[in-house]
């Protein structure tokens, strides 16, 4: 029937009925004691003649099951409206994409930053099955966009991104590393790898252990480099001209450190791109992501479903009605 309650956690609500049973208890007792005080038990049973304790009792059942109804009501009962294109069978991808200063380096064009975002997006393009994930990263790393089947939001995040989004400067693989790693949780790591675009320019030691530790949980890490060995100057747009050695003053000449980014793909059972053709880049990563056993994801966020909270909305109300309607005593035969 595939049907679930959407707030499942408010079920410990129901436990409010065993309030209404102690309170119920309480009342009888001094039904009970009052009785008692009044005196002559023949005088008592003429005065309450009328007085129905099954009618009571059902009064007191019909509220315990309004208020149960209610609580049905609101973890709210629902069943997935069919196969809307949204679950699908693919795996789950991380863009680990390196925001520094150096990525605004123009030894292609029209600078790296802008060619990874252009391969970025043709990589989402070619895998519309599989979910997607964002991790930008500089001198500190953070999770942009979790997990998710909308491949929209996810292109607007690459259009935004710039090294003002991570104003720290540096290059930690490693931080972007166990970032990535975050966003897929606590799940295991199977089905599931990362796209780390850099210019690995930093060398990171803590990015090669983790990287290990990676490969044992079955995680693949795939790695793009951009640029050039022989490197180039990195613009200065607060001064127009190139950026400077603060110590030397010196132009800064940023290259590509390939070594790095091939060990850690290397680590993992991934594969290494010099990202020189995008087409051709994209075909070989996706050709290394089809080794990676496909399941079936859905994203929930994005399901459609029918909602079936009325039933019990309905229920509350008719056993509500019905409490207020039966009269607690009976008719007196003359």
């Amino acid at each position: 029937m595939n049907f679930e309650f959407q707030y499942i956690y408010f079920i410990w609500l129901s436990a409010g009925v065993l309030l209404f049973l102690l309170l119920f208890a309480a009342v009888k007792r001094w039904k009970k004691r009052t009785i008692h005080k009044i005196g002559e038990p023949a005088l008592v049973k003429s005065m309450i003649r009328g007085y129905s304790p099954f009618r009571f009792n059902l009064k007191f059942f019909l509220l315990c099951l309004a208020f149960l109804m209610g609580v049905f009501c609101t973890m709210s009962l629902r069943k997935p409206g069919g196969d809307d294109g949204i679950r699908r069978k693919g795996i789950d991808v991380v863009f680990a994409l390196d925001l520094s200063k150096s990525m605004l380096a123009q030894d292609v064009k029209p600078s790296r930053l802008l060619f990874a975002k252009q391969f970025i997006s043709k990589m989402m393009d070619a895998m519309p099955n599989n979910r997607v994930g964002l991790v930008w990263f500089a001198g500190k790393a953070y999770i942009q966009m979790p997990i998710s089947a909308d491949h929209s939001s996810a292109q607007m995040y690459v259009n935004d991104a710039s090294p003002d989004v991570v104003p720290v400067k540096g290059t930690v693989i490693g931080d972007a590393l166990e970032e990535s790693l975050k966003s897929f949780g606590e799940r295991e790591a199977k089905f599931k790898a990362v796209i780390l675009i850099s210019d690995g320019e930093d060398h990171d030691e803590k990015a090669l252990e983790l990287s290990k530790e990676m490969q044992k949980r079955g995680l693949m890490v795939n790695t793009v480099g951009i640029g050039s060995p022989e490197g180039t100057f990195i613009p200065d747009d607060s001064t127009g001209g190139n950026k400077l050695d603060p110590q030397t003053g010196q132009p800064i000449i940023s290259k590509l450190n390939q070594k790095e980014l091939q060990q850690i793909a290397g680590n993992t059972n991934g594969v290494y791109v010099h990202l020189k053709d995008i087409d051709e880049a994209v075909k070989k990563i996706n050709n290394q992501l089809a080794q990676i056993d496909k399941k079936v994801t859905g994203d929930t966020n994005l399901m459609s479903f029918s909602y079936y909270f009325w039933v019990f909305a309905a229920a509350m109300i008719l056993f509500l009605v019905i409490e207020q309607l039966l009269p607690e005593g009976k008719k007196i035969k003359e």
